[in-house]
């Protein structure tokens, strides 16, 4: 027999092949009937399949909380005696970032009764461990839905300049008109939302309100 990469094991007596399946429990060895018409079309594991999508899950958990490729690999061999290469999980990612790339791009809707911005501070992971800035807008559709527009990040600390870069893709993918952009009191920002959409009413956002009244009041209050 092979790794669980899932390469054939050869065959077996009575018309029936072995392969080797990764699941979320471990290598399983599968028989499976040899069909000559090619009719049978197997439910729970596809031809040519070789990983469940547990599997794919879990590798992509495990990288969404920091894990390196080669601790992924090195972590699923000690729990669930798989041996699943770098190659193999750097497939399995690579899948999500053009998935990722896709939904970053997609046409957005003409106009939107709603849209807030704002960046958060996050480590990543680049070589070294820094904080960087995560900008994000989310929209409310006309139709009351909530939608993240998009969520892009930077290398710097959060500005006007880079929320102009944003707010031109935006308009760039579709969107003519925004009625309320909701975002923080930064310097330059609502210079950047008139740049691009010169109609939006700008609004503070309520919890940056109540920051900023709480600094009038005593300490004791």
């Amino acid at each position: 027999k092979h790794d669980a990469t899932g390469r054939n094991s050869g065959n077996s007596r009575n018309g029936t092949r072995s392969k080797t399946v990764l699941t979320d429990v471990g290598p399983v060895e599968v028989k499976v009937p040899r069909d000559t018409a090619g009719t049978f079309e197997p439910q729970i594991v596809r031809k040519r399949q070789r990983r469940l999508t547990g599997v794919d899950e879990m590798v992509l958990s495990l990288s969404a909380k920091g894990l390196t490729h080669g601790e992924i690999s090195a972590h699923l061999a000690e729990v669930y005696g798989a041996e699943v290469s770098k190659q193999t999980i750097t497939t399995i990612t690579d899948k999500v970032m053009e998935g990722m790339a896709e939904w970053q791009s997609r046409p957005l809707d003409r106009v939107y009764p709603v849209v807030f911005v704002d960046a958060i501070n996050v480590k990543i992971r680049d070589g070294k461990v820094a904080n960087r800035p995560i900008y994000v807008a989310m929209a409310v559709t006309v139709e009351g839905t909530r939608d993240i527009l998009g969520i892009w990040a930077g290398d710097g600390g959060e500005g006007a300049k880079h929320w102009l870069q944003v707010f031109t893709e935006l308009k760039n993918r579709g969107v003519e008109d925004v009625l309320m952009l909701v975002c923080d009191g930064l310097k330059g920002l609502p210079d950047a939302v008139e740049t691009v959409w010169p109609r939006t009413v700008i609004q503070t956002c309520i919890v940056h309100l109540i920051r900023n009244s709480i600094r009038y009041c005593a300490r004791q209050d």
